[in-house]
């Protein structure tokens, strides 16, 4: 069981606890970073559509909108991104230690994330991301034996031509490009997709499906290949053993600090700035974010990883619902379903920018709490069980 409250025996033993704890309190805080940004996202239709809502054009509204932007947009799913590939280096060890076939019991494991994903998208979200870690676990396993030095090349090389990519976008854009038929078509757009969301069940499915259709394909050319990069980014981690005793790697984590709060910030600052300034303007923005996020991601794990002996209970209360991210991940979706949508109070779009930032923290303290409380009691989460009952087609433990 992994906690920080029950200590191993062993000097090693401890190293590996302290190990897995971190990861789970980045984990944690990762999943806080994504509820802030994605509960806009979830509240307004407008914001789907990639653009402000025109009932909130208040100062205060417009500063919560840049601070969320500039901090956080585009941050923290890379972040969680990280942790997924090096994870799954930890599933490869617990696999050859235990004398297991790794190879059908992970795609056993995609299997199962895959079928929750398109669940989550079509019932709650269609920004949803566990079938774009489905498909990426499918690329892991295939690089699983790759070097570490190769798979940061390889990241670099997918980043670049994802930025080049949208340098094309905008390109076009200047030139004339139609941008009809995409999620971002204007206002119209985004009050035809409030109408549905505040209806009921089958005008809610309706409309996630309809935004599936139009996404598809920017997440198959540009999400896709980014979480893969930050993916691999983990897994080269992972083999080199790095989170494992960060004492020796003090001198990189204050590169990555120094860097990611230089360069990352101010590429941070370009992305917002264009971010509410048009398609040309958004697709020049996420050529330069493309490019700087992943380094100012960077620069919030290696400051959470040196802070963190320092604030041990603080670890400690965001392991918790790290260790139970994916029932967490999908339970966020459906609190904020029941508050936006028609499938409960159907605040959509009714709610301000600072007001939702609240209510995600709210939100959050309560899986704090709930995680700790469940964590007694169980082994797993919920969801977690039920990925591990598939990922090894038997009845995992239940009690703690």
């Amino acid at each position: 069981m992994r906690t920080q409250e029950t200590f191993p025996v062993t000097p090693g033993a401890r190293l590996a606890a302290a190990r897995i704890a971190s990861v789970d309190a980045l984990r944690g805080f990762s999943l806080l970073g994504i509820l802030v940004v994605n509960i806009a996202f979830l509240a307004s239709g407008y914001r789907m559509a990639g653009l402000a809502e025109p009932a909130f054009d208040s100062s205060l509204d417009w500063g919560v909108r840049w601070v969320v932007t500039l901090f956080l947009e585009n941050k923290f799913y890379l972040l969680f991104s990280f942790l997924f590939g090096y994870s799954f280096t930890l599933q490869v060890g617990s696999a050859e230690r235990q004398g297991r076939p790794f190879g059908p019991m992970f795609l056993r494991r995609l299997a199962g994330l895959f079928l929750l994903g398109l669940a989550h998208a079509v019932l709650l979200f269609p920004g949803d991301i566990l079938t774009t870690y489905a498909a990426v676990g499918l690329a892991l396993l295939i690089f699983r034996r790759i070097r570490p030095r190769t798979a940061v090349l390889l990241a670099v090389a997918l980043t670049l031509l994802l930025a080049l990519g949208f340098v094309l976008l905008a390109v076009l854009a200047m030139t004339g490009l139609d941008m009809s038929g995409t999620v971002a078509d204007g206002s119209a757009e985004a009050a035809a997709s409030d109408t549905a969301l505040g209806g009921g069940f089958w005008q809610i499915v309706s409309e996630h499906l309809r935004k599936l259709s139009l996404i598809i394909v920017l997440r198959v050319l540009f999400q896709g290949p980014a979480v893969l990069a930050a993916c691999l980014i983990g897994l080269a981690v992972g083999k080199l053993g790095v989170l494992g005793d960060l004492s020796r790697h003090t001198g990189t984590l204050r590169k990555l600090q120094w860097t990611g709060f230089t360069a990352g910030l101010a590429g941070a600052f370009f992305y917002t700035l264009s971010a509410w300034s048009g398609a040309v303007g958004k697709f020049w923005g996420e050529a330069v974010d493309l490019v700087t996020a992943p380094l100012l991601a960077a620069a919030y794990g290696a400051t959470f990883l040196r802070l963190l002996p320092h604030l041990p209970r603080l670890g400690r209360l965001l392991a918790a619902p790290g260790r139970m991210a994916l029932s967490n991940y999908l339970a966020q979706s459906l609190i904020c379903s029941l508050i936006f949508t028609g499938y409960g109070l159907a605040l959509v779009d009714q709610v301000s920018p600072a007001l939702e930032v609240l209510m995600a923290l709210g939100i959050f303290a309560l899986q704090v709490v709930y995680s700790r409380w469940w964590l007694k009691r169980h082994r797993y989460g919920p969801v977690e069980w039920l990925l591990r009952f598939l990922t090894y087609w038997r009845k995992p433990a239940a009690r703690a």
